[in-house]
């Protein structure tokens, strides 16, 4: 019987600066990202700072990433939370993932009979 690879071993997944493991999924495609940016008229830098969170990047590493200050990915994040009415980063990912499915075309529904 073959072992399974352990998850964190995967190559799915990424070691960050801090030792944490982050996956290497995109639940949001380009085409997607673009769709958003339009309907939540997102500025470009607040477009890439809710991209990086959506990667799982905090805000200090950010601001390092973006060389901006924390302070400023704090502002750009409230922003963000108020054209898309949510309080926080989780409910922020859930909302884009769901409206990014709207392009996609709707599954098929099965009938019985």
């Amino acid at each position: 019987m073959s072992q399974l690879p352990h998850p964190l071993e995967n190559e799915q997944f990424k070691n960050d600066d801090s030792g944490y493991r982050l996956p290497q999924v995109a639940l949001i495609s380009e085409r997607q990202w673009s769709y958003l940016k339009k309907r939540y008229l997102m500025t470009a830098r607040e477009l890439q700072i809710a991209q990086l969170v959506c990667q799982g990047l905090g805000n200090e590493k950010i601001a390092g990433e973006l060389n901006i200050k924390h302070g400023t990915v704090k502002t750009h994040l409230r922003n963000i939370y108020r054209k898309t009415w949510v309080h926080n980063k989780i409910a922020m990912l859930l909302r884009f993932v769901e409206d990014a499915n709207d392009l996609l075309p709707a599954s098929p529904r099965y009938h019985s009979g």
